[in-house]
């Protein structure tokens, strides 16, 4: 059964008042908030086994140690990772994607080609233009229409053997559109021998991952968007990929031997941890991951999709309001603008003296909000823990700052 009460109340955060009003957490897109199953989990690290892993024969290193690795293993089970040494320990999507981006520069040469769609985060274009300017390789971007979906025909026009890259979110962060992965993936796989990178970021979530089926060749994603701390994340790799590439960083525990005249690798996965590890941040996004399981991810999807639907419908009712996307496939944010009211801050600044979260901005996508014409959005994003009441003092929200900025 799916309780919203007993959800809520595992979430201290949300019965503060901000500005004298009940908290309206709608910036899930940027962060989630933390559940007590990974606070405490959190907390009884720092407080009964912090040690650092993999290098002491100290009951409280070898503790840390199995917690981390147990750790390693739920996020394998949960994505579906094939070994468990194919999950890489991040700081987030962001590193995940240049550890992919920097340890594939020496497979790249001059006029190779790179795929991109115009749906990116930043995260998803720099680190690609970053491997261009080294490499002198090409970036092309997948075109979006003006209900920002893919035009993903351009795929069959493009896609060659001087392709050895294409990287695309599975859900837009600042529309919420949900692409076409799988026929992305398909035909890739049929028209080049490109590597395919997946940014997860926004997907995991909100919907159930299968790397395996995906069969993609890197997924990456942030524990701080899906319950667990900030400054943890994943990259999966595909074994074999994993074993030809370089690593990013170079240090202690990613090593097997060392002198001044050579150093060998460790093994996977510890060939890409270089350094101490958020060891308490590792455990606890598989405490986050414990949460998720508990309510289930059908639950959360219906829930979560549920919230959508009726977002969309009360606030498609504010004349003058347009939500970006509208008619696209979407999960877990509702993004839009205000006739007549140019800056979305304004609109957000309003909200917050109201107790109501939200973001503000062009969300690190600036190619969209370039195609659109706009310098941002208003976007509210939900989690598990949101209510349809609170999707209702959200629209009243909104005809305030309406009536207050016209």
């Amino acid at each position: 059964m799916f309780d919203i009460q007993n959800i809520r109340s595992q979430f201290p955060i949300l019965s503060q008042k901000i500005n004298g009003k009940d908290l309206v957490y709608l910036d899930n897109a940027a962060t989630s908030q933390k559940p007590l199953l990974v606070l405490d989990c959190w907390m009884k690290y720092y407080t009964e086994i912090n040690a650092n892993v993999h290098r002491g024969i100290h009951t409280l290193s070898q503790l840390a140690t199995e917690e981390m690795e147990l750790s390693r293993r739920k996020i394998q089970k949960f994505i579906n990772a094939k070994h468990d040494f194919e999950v890489i320990f991040t700081k987030g999507t962001t590193e995940g994607l240049n550890l992919i981006a920097y340890s594939l520069t020496n497979l790249i040469k001059k006029d190779d080609e790179i795929i991109i769609s115009y749906l990116e985060h930043h995260s998803n274009i720099v680190p690609w233009q970053m491997l261009c300017q080294r490499t002198g390789a090409k970036l092309k971007v997948i075109p979006m229409d003006e209900n920002g979906v893919l035009q993903i025909d351009f795929l069959d026009k493009n896609l060659s053997e001087k392709t050895k890259i294409v990287s695309v979110n599975q859900v837009s962060n600042a529309l919420g559109i949900v692409n076409p992965i799988d026929e992305i993936i398909s035909k890739t796989r049929a028209n080049s021998n490109a590597l395919i990178v997946i940014d997860g970021a926004q997907s995991v979530p909100h919907m159930k991952i299968d790397v395996q089926k995906m069969d993609c060749d890197f997924f990456v994603f942030s524990g701080h968007k899906m319950y667990a701390p900030m400054g943890t994340g994943i990259l999966y790799g595909k074994e074999e990929i994993l074993r030809k590439i370089q690593p990013f960083h170079g240090g202690g525990e990613m090593i097997a031997s060392c002198s001044f005249e050579k150093t060998t690798y460790a093994d996977l996965p510890f060939k890409f941890e270089a350094g101490t590890p958020n060891v308490g941040g590792n455990i606890s996004l598989g405490a986050a991951i414990d949460f998720m399981e508990n309510i289930g991810h059908e639950n959360i999807q219906n829930h979560e999709n549920a919230l959508l639907d009726y977002a969309q419908k009360k606030l498609l009712e504010i004349d003058g309001l347009r939500i970006y996307g509208e008619k696209a496939k979407r999960t877990g944010v509702v993004s839009f603008n205000l006739e007549g009211i140019g800056i979305a801050s304004d609109v957000g600044m309003i909200l917050d003296k109201l107790g109501i979260a939200v973001r503000t901005g062009h969300h690190c996508t600036q190619p969209i909000m370039d195609f659109f014409d706009i310098a941002g959005t208003v976007r509210a994003s939900f989690a598990v823990y949101n209510t349809f009441e609170e999707v209702d003092i959200l629209v009243e929200g909104v005809k305030k700052a309406q009536k207050m900025l016209s």
